[in-house]
């Protein structure tokens, strides 16, 4: 708490159970916001403001962070537009996963980030057009690493120290279908990995169907998570497809996911069109191999479902048993330390920017669906009553499309 002069603030956000897992706050109070940053919070704040907004009975947490989306929009086949998907969501950060690469991301610095009111932050990908072909995305066959003479170091690396400012990381995919039927697919890893190291930020990596184990048979090997260091993301953790977390014979997690826990490596969820799998989910959720990272991989095949924003995606791990505060610490502080941005945001701690979300959480019974077309009933549901982006408001949309689509499916 801090002094707030003369007594006056420009929002105070009042009422609310302030939860904030970086600061160790949770309590019914207020946030007081000047300007753009959080000033003050307390029970019972004695101040006035030039705007108060009553949010009693809301879950008031810093500006939720979407660690994985693709908001290059009309530069890629997967691009959304981020304030009307993710602003409106409540989320207020969200960061581009690899839809750029080092010749393509200037556009979409001047073109998305420069004029969009979400803050958008991206990991570079190593393929220097990054996701801007048909084949990398749908459409055609074959992937942006079907050739290693695009997958270049240098100008990854030379791209990121240029541009730190929206630049936090590297991303890769491994998979045989994008990296010509596998042949190049440890070669572009072991690209991925020195250039991130070069230029000391985190790499992210997609790792479904691919030539590289999950489970190593050796130490030495090339492995994905094996292979990764402590800060790395290994997104779309709870996907069904071959490469899962999952060993299919013992239906556990595999321990070399959990050495790659216990080493620093984060599990980000990515859920996607085809990333999430309730089994695999639940499966995890019993050894307790909860995500690090919650995110939506939003992108143009799944924003109408079944991913549809990032409170939903929290939605769902709730309904498998994530404890609330551990699902908020997913979504506010633990990205913002993965990107090298806690000391900004993910936070309403007293000096963050003033980046705030008010979420409803009610008790409901409808069928959320899996990438898969499997559904399991969720009681308790997540959504936005209201977002401010820098003490800034916006509008946020408070019924969502499957609310309508799925409140009438019968009991089961």
């Amino acid at each position: 708490m801090a002094d707030v002069e003369g007594g006056k603030a420009d929002l105070i956000v009042r009422n609310g159970r302030i939860l904030d897992p970086a600061a160790g706050l949770d309590f019914i109070g207020d946030v007081a916001v000047r300007g753009s940053r959080v000033v003050q919070t307390g029970q019972k704040l004695d101040l006035s403001a030039k705007t108060e907004f009553d949010a009693t009975g809301c879950l008031v947490t810093a500006g939720l962070i979407d660690c994985h989306i693709h908001g290059y929009q009309y530069s890629t086949p997967l691009g959304i537009n981020i304030d009307e998907a993710c602003l409106s969501r409540g989320v207020t950060t969200v960061v581009d996963a690899g839809s750029s690469g080092a010749s393509t991301f200037l556009g979409l610095k001047k073109f998305i980030a420069d004029r969009s009111h979400t803050r958008l932050l991206a990991f570079l990908h190593i393929a220097s057009h990054g996701l801007a072909a048909a084949g990398c995305s749908g459409g055609a066959s074959g992937g942006e690493s079907e050739s290693l003479h695009v997958v270049d170091i240098d100008d990854c690396v030379r791209c990121i120290e240029e541009n730190r400012d929206v630049l936090v990381g590297v991303k890769v995919r491994l998979s045989k279908e994008v990296t010509n039927k596998g042949q190049h697919e440890a070669e572009v890893f072991r690209r991925a990995l020195e250039a991130s190291s070069r230029a000391q930020v985190p790499l992210m990596t997609h790792h479904s169907s691919s030539s590289i184990p999950v489970q190593r048979s050796n130490s030495e090997d090339l492995g994905c998570p094996g292979s990764l260091r402590p800060g790395d993301i290994y997104t779309h953790t709870y996907h069904g497809f071959p490469s899962s977390i999952i060993d299919p014979s013992s239906q556990a997690v595999w321990s070399d996911v959990w050495e790659a826990r216990r080493r620093g490596v984060l599990f980000d969820v990515g859920h996607g069109q085809g990333s999430f799998s309730w089994p695999v989910a639940e499966l995890a959720a019993k050894e307790g191999f909860w995500p690090d990272i919650i995110s939506t991989d939003l992108h143009t095949g799944n924003f109408k479902g079944p991913a549809y924003d990032l409170p939903t995606v929290m939605t769902k791990f709730l309904a498998i048993g994530m404890p609330l505060e551990d699902v908020v610490r997913a979504t506010t502080c633990t990205p913002a330390k993965a990107i090298g941005r806690a000391h900004d945001i993910g936070s309403l701690a007293i000096g963050h920017v003033a980046d705030i979300t008010a979420l409803k959480l009610e008790d409901c019974d409808v069928a959320l669906e899996d990438c898969h077309g499997q559904q399991r009933r969720v009681k308790r549901n997540l959504y936005p009553v209201s977002v401010w982006r820098a003490g800034k408001q916006f509008h946020t949309i408070k019924s969502f499309p499957w609310h309508s689509a799925l409140k009438e499916t019968p009991n089961q």
